[in-house]
């Protein structure tokens, strides 16, 4: 199954062929590690609530860190 990376939104394997997965790649994986780390991300709601995300809402928070992320890496150059 083919998704995009959650960091630069190219499309990538899903599958245990990726040991990036679902990012496409170590660098991707890395960057997004990193924000978590810096507290660009935050979980808000209920522990457990992610849950009950619906496909369109789950696209809708990938999309949006995909901006946040195209964002950060056009402010490093």
């Amino acid at each position: 199954m083919k998704v995009k990376c959650p960091v630069c939104g190219k499309e990538t394997e899903y599958s245990p062929a990726n040991p990036y997965r679902p990012f496409c790649s170590e660098v991707c994986r890395t960057a997004d590690l990193g924000s978590w780390a810096s507290d660009e991300y935050v979980i808000r709601g209920e522990p457990g609530s992610a849950m009950n995300l619906s496909p369109e809402e789950y696209e809708a928070a990938a999309e949006h860190t995909r901006e946040v992320a195209a964002k950060k890496e056009r402010s490093r150059k």
